[in-house]
């Protein structure tokens, strides 16, 4: 008793690490809910480049991770810790690169290359921020109830910050009418070039550089949230080196450590569950807006029909941090992801009804709750299942959180890019006030039929998932009698 009480974390400790999950959720969810949009419509990147642009960003954030894991594994401990330093020297540069991917450049070549090359260095600076940040949990306490409870204020702070990002976003751009062209003109020319010179004739150029220093606000403001959030974690969090030893540690190297870690069953059986549930929502996220504003045809709407989904996310995050803890992880992961199928059906089917989307969007961010709580929650519990089978292995905590979250990014990656791809095989047209059927049909598929696929495959895969509650409190006393 003495032992767990020393081990405790106070409320304000909870908190601004906590807080340190807010930078990713913020800059990630702008992204990813407006990147897309922002290239096809405000940039005017070709449909296919941004299909480049997003597949190349996001595969190359995915090999960042694993890079980054192996980096901080051949960290040695500072007066800092071992983990903050890399928080606190990437944070400057991650906010300059951040801004740039949403500045247009006045060139006439090479926007393509802007775009990749600012995604992706942001991309990798942000991942020396939360790769770091992640195997901080395991740094904390060793108590597996005082991680749990940290992490469930995380992922409470994550969730508004994915509101923070969606609001800020979404309400400065809102305010700016993003100009458009009439489709029974637009659709009727068939030379592109045609189109954009009578574009250029009749369009309000003042319009689309309003929208254009509107994003640009937001990311300012953005990467304002971005630093001070990054303070208050250093600042506030202590690192404990003690926290995450056993009393028979001794170093083994990262490739034997990557080895023993990728043959541990419950860790690759996780890893495959949370794959295609964050496939699902990223697909529903990526298409999200242009799944708004053209499918469903609220334009003028999109923006707030996402914050109430992030609103609904944050507020019922207790809720499920409650229901894992009464019925267990297993159970909650069931109940809380496949909530999202019928409401993602009932989006599609319906017959657009500005009502009936914020119902619909309120269900779902139940479930996106559920998402973003659960599979970071069970990853503690399959590293203290992996140091009772290899008790003399220890510093691979970067490596469990950096390949969890590889294969997510990569495979998110790979279907961005193919989305946008399909996109641009069914005809999108760039800043168009309406899309061809073809398109329309195609944002349903991604928004709806694909992500309720996917769901019902992560969870046959999270019912081979091993550790259950009983096998839970086991691993705590002998965890515990091995230390």
């Amino acid at each position: 008793r003495l032992q767990e009480s020393r081990e405790r974390l106070s409320v304000c400790s909870k908190l601004c690490y906590a807080v340190g999950g807010a930078p990713y959720q913020i800059t990630g969810c702008a992204l990813g809910f407006f990147l897309q949009i922002y290239l096809l419509d405000v940039a005017q990147v070709d449909a296919f480049y941004a299909s480049i642009i997003l597949f190349v960003g996001r595969v190359w954030d995915a090999i960042t991770d694993p890079m980054v894991g192996f980096f901080i594994s051949k960290t040695s401990w500072t007066r800092f810790g071992r983990l903050m330093p890399w928080i606190m020297f990437s944070t400057p540069f991650a906010i300059i690169s951040y801004f740039l991917i949403w500045f247009v450049p006045d060139i006439s070549t090479g926007q393509v290359m802007w775009y990749l090359v600012f995604y992706c260095a942001f991309q990798t600076l942000v991942t020396c921020f939360h790769v770091p940040y992640s195997a901080l949990t395991m740094f904390i306490s060793r108590e597996q109830s005082e991680r749990d409870s940290a992490t469930a204020y995380r992922m409470t702070v994550e969730v508004l910050g994915t509101v923070l990002g969606t609001a800020i976003q979404g309400q400065i751009i809102g305010k700016v009418d993003t100009p458009c062209i009439g489709s029974p003109f637009f659709f009727g020319l068939s030379n592109s070039s045609v189109a954009m010179e009578e574009l250029n004739m009749t369009h309000d150029t003042e319009s689309l550089t309003d929208t254009r220093n509107a994003y640009m606000i937001a990311a300012g403001v953005i990467g304002g949230l971005y630093i001070l959030c990054a303070l208050i974690l250093v600042l506030g969090v202590r690192e404990r080196r003690e926290s995450s030893e056993l009393q028979s540690d001794e170093p083994v190297s990262f490739f034997q450590g990557l080895k023993l870690v990728m043959n541990h069953g419950p860790y690759i059986k996780l890893i495959a569950g949370f794959l295609f549930t964050s496939l699902a929502f990223m697909l529903l996220e990526g298409n999200f807006a242009l799944f708004c504003t053209y499918t469903l045809g609220f334009r003028n709407e999109f923006q707030n029909i996402l914050l109430a989904i992030m609103l609904s996310a944050t507020l019922t995050i207790p809720f499920w941090h409650w229901f894992l803890t009464r019925f267990g992880k297993k159970t909650a992961v069931y109940v809380g992801i496949s909530s999202a199928i019928p409401f993602l059906i009932t989006v599609v089917v319906v017959d657009s009804n500005l009502v009936v989307t914020y119902v619909v969007a309120v269900a779902a961010g139940i479930s996106v709750a559920a998402a973003f709580l659960l599979p970071w929650s069970m990853l503690p519990d399959v590293i203290d299942d992996f140091k009772l089978q290899h008790p003399s292995s220890h510093g691979h905590e970067a490596i469990f959180f950096s390949f969890y979250v590889f294969f997510t990014k990569f495979t998110a990656g790979v279907s961005l890019g193919i989305s946008t791809l399909s996109l641009d095989f069914a005809g999108y047209q760039t800043r168009g006030c309406s899309q061809p059927g073809q398109v329309n049909f195609t944002l349903k598929m991604l928004v709806s039929a694909v992500p309720v696929g996917l769901i019902l495959l992560s969870l046959l895969l999270f019912k081979l998932y091993p550790i259950d509650e009983e096998k839970r409190r086991k691993n705590k006393k002998a965890l515990q009698d091995l230390r």
